[in-house]
């Protein structure tokens, strides 16, 4: 397969051999090959041609549900006397998924290596997630690996796997918390696994979703190589599993950052902000199998000692994040106020990535809640008393929830009743949450310019809407917790004396 005449169509020379522990993949220009290796690692077995080819074909079928454009078809390899073409003559002696080639630097990984996955692609990335999970199939059989028995099996292995590594890239207080985290979480939150099964979160879903396996080809964001071998545990998981992967390889590079923008965008295109709370539980996982492979480099006779020392170090920095997901942190509520046209997003967005908050517009809580499509524009059933009250209800619900987890939470709302803001600082209190309330001001002109103009957003506000808002002043109680921003001035400024305030009134 190495040489030209192979090959019924024009290759460009030399034709580029690539291979992992179970495949050979051929780069010929504008297509490429991959093969199955005939290896049985019990978990994947690949050893005879007639499951070769099955598992060629389950490649094609299962990877067209997000990279069509890639996946051409299986094409048989034929020998005839000494002589072996691509779906030529004679005997077929082994089977090949043929795709489409495109250049390396169109990998998502190159591009973040690069410093060129921006914000924006990440939002973008967030979309085509969303909606593959939401079409992907699941039933009876595929929420049964939602199980807590089934989930929990692979983590006990993992353990087990990598006991012998403790004292090396790994220290013995990491193994032992970073265990008795799951332990823990897999004994006491047993609700929150039967929910995911209830809400069918639990999908046929990628497998293996970390940025080396998706691409931007012809325009367009392709997820490709998902789990097609027969081990179904690997495939049907909970979409937050799924997305594990990308946020683990966006805080592994320290971009908690880029990180905390696609999990915002997608959580805001599923309305999946539960699913934030199995979330780190998935990450820790994620990381600990990256150490873990890692770490078997370390046993490797073939294995030089500088490429050892690498891969120790290596090893150590995903068994470090695999236990920091496990560590308690201390959450916060954070409350947006200010008429529609205020820049409330526009600040709250700019906010979250720097402090690695979970960001919830009461515009997508309202749609989710009612049915409606994010960028369908709402009729006036969706914006009644009654369902204003339950937006803002289910928002502080949500943010409750998720600060006691540990993470911070900016609430995007107009918050422009005072009965609003005391049922917020009365949770905060309760709970006891560290409360700030972010006031957005600007001129009403502005605001009816900004209103104007507005396009492209899940906002539903006119101009008609915003002369018919009002807001209440901020009573005794709250006003202690009020920091304004005055969004016709420059904002980097205002944002950096809120982050630093924030920072140095942490608990």
């Amino acid at each position: 397969m190495l040489q030209p005449d192979f090959y019924p169509h024009p290759v460009t020379q030399p034709i580029e051999l690539m291979q992992t522990h179970v495949s050979y993949v051929l780069l010929t220009g504008d297509y490429a090959y991959k093969l199955k290796k005939p290896v049985d690692f019990g978990f994947l077995d690949y050893s005879t041609l007639e499951k070769r080819r099955h598992f060629c074909y389950e490649e094609l079928r299962l990877n067209r549900r997000a990279a069509a454009a890639l996946y051409l078809g299986v094409v048989p390899i034929m020998q005839l006397g000494d002589r072996y073409q691509l779906d030529g003559s004679g005997d077929t002696v082994e089977y090949a998924v043929k795709m489409r080639q495109f250049p390396q630097d169109a990998l998502l990984s190159h591009q973040f290596e690069q410093g060129e996955l921006t914000a924006e692609k990440l939002r973008s990335l967030a979309e085509v997630i969303a909606q593959f999970h939401q079409s992907a199939k699941t039933n009876d059989r595929i929420r049964s690996y939602g199980e807590i028995p089934e989930i929990r099996y692979s983590f006990d292995e993992n353990y087990d796997q990598t006991a012998e590594f403790i004292g090396g890239p790994q220290t013995q207080q990491q193994f032992d918390e970073t265990k008795a985290y799951t332990d823990r979480f897999f004994t006491e939150r047993q609700d929150l696994f039967q929910r995911r099964l209830d809400q069918n979160r639990i999908r046929a879903c990628h497998g293996d979703l970390h940025l080396n396996n998706i691409c931007e080809w012809q325009g367009k964001l392709l997820l490709f190589d998902c789990i097609e071998f027969d081990n179904e545990p690997f495939r049907c998981v909970d979409v937050m599993f799924d997305i594990a992967y990308i946020v683990m390889d966006l805080q592994a590079a320290g971009r908690g950052d880029l990180s905390t923008i696609f999990l915002n965008h997608y959580v805001e295109q599923t309305g999946d902000w539960e699913g934030l709370a199995v979330l780190p539980l998935y990450v820790s996982r994620q990381s600990y199998v990256r150490a873990k492979v890692t770490s078997f480099m370390l046993n490797d006779p073939t294995v030089s000692e500088a490429e050892r020392q690498r891969a120790s170090e290596k090893a150590a920095r995903y068994y470090r994040l695999a236990w920091a997901y496990t560590q308690s942190q201390s959450g916060r509520l954070i409350l947006m106020s200010g008429l529609s046209g205020s820049g409330k997003s526009t600040v709250a967005q700019a906010l979250a990535p720097q402090l690695e908050a979970v960001h919830i517009r009461s515009d997508a809580v309202r749609k989710h809640l009612a049915g409606v499509p994010l960028m369908e524009r709402g009729d006036d059933r969706l914006y009644t008393d009654e369902m204003t009250q339950k937006t803002y209800y289910r928002l502080l619900s949500l943010g409750t929830e998720l600060a006691l987890l540990g993470y911070p939470v900016i609430l995007d709302a107009k918050y422009d009743r005072q009965i609003q803001r005391q049922s917020a600082i009365a949770a905060a209190h309760t709970a006891n949450l560290p409360f700030t309330l972010i006031h957005c001001t600007a001129p009403r002109e502005v605001l009816t310019a900004r209103v104007r103009q507005r396009s492209g957003d899940i906002a539903d506000a006119t101009v008609e809407v915003l002369a018919s808002q009002t807001e209440e002043p901020f009573s005794a109680t709250v006003q202690p917790s009020v920091i304004a921003v005055d969004t016709t001035q420059p904002l980097e400024p205002q944002l950096a004396a809120i982050v630093e305030a924030l920072t140095e009134s942490e608990p």
